[in-house]
């Protein structure tokens, strides 16, 4: 279990520094926090995997610690707050009420 769990530390490490590398305006909070993320997704991931499949499979623990150190550090990425990328709602001023002309029906 002690070799796995070096692994499993070693895959979220890896999952971590690839997210930043590839991705890096997509990440803003601190460097930290996304490889401690990465981290302790794939620690709690591969360890639950490998009580489940009752330490059969170490390859398949693996892939699972790698898998939800994926999910839990994509949660981390914002990607509306890339330069250039803002959605629609935050490109145009809000309209009031009171600005807007009153809507005429038209005669029947």
């Amino acid at each position: 279990m002690l070799v796995e769990s070096l692994a499993f530390a070693l895959v979220g490490l890896v999952t971590g520094g690839a997210a930043l590398l590839a991705l890096p305006a997509y990440f803003r909070a601190p460097r930290a926090l996304t490889l401690g993320t990465a981290l302790a997704a794939a620690l709690v991931g591969g360890v639950v995997a490998h009580f489940c499949l009752d330490g059969r499979y170490p390859a398949a623990s693996v892939a699972a610690a790698a898998l939800a150190s994926a999910v839990l550090t994509s949660l981390l990425a914002r990607p509306d707050l890339v330069a250039g990328r803002a959605p629609a709602h935050r490109r145009r001023p809000h309209r009031t009420g009171a600005h807007r002309a009153p809507r005429r029906h038209r005669p029947a």
